[in-house]
């Protein structure tokens, strides 16, 4: 379906009190208004108008590589004079529809539900049916149609009694849209340009108004402050574990998992408590997780443990390795089937070979070992000159000693016993 959205992001989030413009505040490790944005491009929208103010350098350089039209709302007059910052790129006869950089679960679901009950020249508006609504803008019928909204601060003690309420988001025809927003009046109690007045407009025209509820009402919950935020988190983890329990996956405690990206696991997955996953993560078929990891950008084949307190990015482990605990797997980490490290060592850049070993207190960084080898305690990869980073090379079926120094660039062949404490300068 053909589309442009508005998102609205221009406030400034007084009650964060941070110096971060509210919408770049991060649910699940990313801005609340890069969800916004990522929904409508999944949904095909063919232009994003972002409406901005505060912290405009902070949005740009954060937002840099999304395909947004950029509309500054220099001066906060309201909702309706937000909107008209963008109206002039509206195409008069595609569907607008009006978003909220603050408002991050909203779900492709409901958007599509909304779009498609736009009635011909009218309006279509999301609703929800709060037991205290205390605040927002109420829903005022006549005789089952929409007919006007009516703000918290402008509403009598009848109205006041409603408790279907505006969510603020809405879909209407572009040429409309822009001719309602060129009449709104700042005439009420906070002297803004409301957009819920276009409602009163279409309705005075004889356009239809047409009334959505969300999928879940926690899709329209907005961000205000730290509070609001941290709710937000917890209900869209909740969501996220108990679809991978439904995949399959056996979360130990759902309710300590955190997941800030993509997950593709296979079968058979135990994942035990506080487990972040970042970016894009695959784990094969039998893998067990332990408590506190951390992983990120990560490839994790089958068979694998992943001990407790390891922390790996951009790494590849392969089939039936042991990791932990207390790893770090730097990015270019590659560690080959049936390859083991220990606790408290580090690889970065380094090749580890199928069936090699380095079981704790090692370094190993831009590094190729090959099969078979064993690293022992305290051997370090010295891959540093202080200007410049070298690389070591060890062959297969090598035995390096406990507290050895490896300068690079050097090569340990095929077969060679570097005794414990030695310091290697040459091949």
């Amino acid at each position: 379906m053909k589309f442009s959205a508005v998102i609205l992001a221009a406030g400034k989030g007084t009650r964060m009190y941070s110096n971060t413009p509210k919408v770049l505040h991060t649910l699940a490790g990313k801005p609340m208004v890069k969800h916004v944005i990522d929904t409508c491009n999944g949904l095909g929208a063919q232009n994003i108008h972002l409406v901005y103010g505060h912290g405009g350098d902070q949005m740009k350089a954060t937002l840099a590589e999304e395909s947004v039209n950029w509309a500054l709302q220099a001066e906060q007059l309201g909702t309706g004079h937000a909107v008209d910052q963008a109206s002039a790129h509206f195409a008069d006869d595609e569907k607008v529809l009006v978003l909220y950089g603050d408002v991050p679960l909203i779900s492709p679901e409901t958007i599509e539900n909304l779009l498609d009950a736009q009635p011909n020249g009218g309006i279509a508006l999301l609703t929800v049916v709060l037991d205290n609504p205390m605040g927002y803008g109420r829903i005022i019928r006549r005789n089952g149609p929409v007919v006007a909204i009516v703000e918290q601060k402008d509403a009598t003690d009848e109205q006041k009694l409603i408790k279907e309420i505006n969510t603020g988001v809405m879909v209407a025809t572009g040429g409309d849209l822009k001719r309602w927003l060129s009449g709104l009046s700042n005439d009420n109690a906070q002297g803004e340009y409301y957009l819920t007045d276009v409602i009163a407009a279409a309705h005075d025209e004889g356009r239809a108004v047409e009334a959505v509820h969300p999928v879940s009402p926690i899709e329209v919950e907005g961000v205000n402050d730290r509070s609001q935020l941290a709710r937000l988190e917890r209900a869209y983890q909740a969501e996220q574990a108990d679809k991978l329990l439904k995949q399959g996956v056996m979360l130990r405690d759902p309710s300590r998992f955190d997941l800030r990206g993509e997950l593709q696991c296979g079968m058979d997955v135990e994942i035990d408590t506080n487990v972040i996953i970042e970016g894009s993560v695959s784990i094969g078929d039998n893998v067990v997780i332990g408590t506190g990891c951390v992983l990120k950008d990560c490839e994790i084949d089958d068979n694998t443990v992943i001990r407790p307190y390891s922390v790996i990015e951009g790494a590849t482990v392969g089939e039936d390795c042991t990791v932990g605990p207390f790893t770090r797997l730097r990015p270019g980490a590659d560690m080959r089937n049936d390859s083991h490290v220990g606790n408290f060592v580090e690889v970065k850049n380094t090749r580890l070979g199928e069936g090699s070993k380095a079981n704790h207190l090692t370094y190993l960084g831009d590094a190729e070992i090959g099969q078979r080898v064993n690293v022992g305690a305290g051997a370090i990869t010295c891959n540093y000159d202080g200007a410049n980073k070298f690389k070591t090379i060890i062959g297969d079926d090598v035995f390096v000693g406990s507290d050895s120094q490896l300068i690079a660039p050097v090569t340990i062949g095929n077969g060679a016993t570097v005794g414990a404490g030695s310091t290697v300068t040459r091949d």
